[in-house]
């Protein structure tokens, strides 16, 4: 880990005031934090996650699958879940399927569904995986459980206003 002498969000912030004032400082300032924020926990989750061949959006295909009542579910209804891209979805699942932890197969009725499901080696896969993830809470020392209570209930009305939820 490299050590800074100041912190670039810091650093950013003086530099947009003395250019731009006050508006909107704190908006650049928590935009700019959060996508900081975003790149350290992807690359701490990834590295979690790398012994087991997973990268942290295969990750969250995989526990769609797991939890999902049947282990399978159509491609579409995966990326409604996960909120991406079909194409997104079908890279998620070759490189799942290909580890051996899903496979795909047609729709019991609707010949223009592909379901993927999880195989047994995805579950255990998963399992190992959670476990992970579980003791090293998802990444997010140093920081405490209100906090990230506090972080997530700051973090909703925005993510509402854009889902609709």
């Amino acid at each position: 880990m490299t050590t800074l002498i100041t912190d670039p969000i810091a650093e950013a912030r003086r530099q947009w005031f003395s250019h731009w004032g006050e508006q909107p400082l704190a908006s650049m300032t928590a935009v700019t934090s959060i996508m900081r924020t975003q790149q350290i926990l992807l690359t701490r989750l990834n590295l979690t996650l790398a012994p087991f061949g997973l990268t942290f959006p295969r990750y969250e295909a995989l526990m769609i699958l797991f939890l999902s009542r049947q282990g399978s579910l159509p491609l579409g209804k995966i990326g409604k879940r996960l909120q991406v891209h079909p194409t997104s979805v079908t890279s998620l699942v070759d490189g799942l399927e290909r580890q051996g932890y899903v496979t795909r197969e047609p729709h019991d009725t609707d010949r223009r569904t592909i379901l993927a499901r999880i195989t047994e080696q995805g579950r255990d896969a998963a399992a190992q995986a959670t476990a992970a993830l579980n003791e090293c809470r998802f990444a997010t020392a140093p920081l405490a459980d209100d906090e990230l209570e506090q972080l997530s209930s700051t973090l909703r009305p925005l993510r509402a206003d854009e889902d609709g939820f």
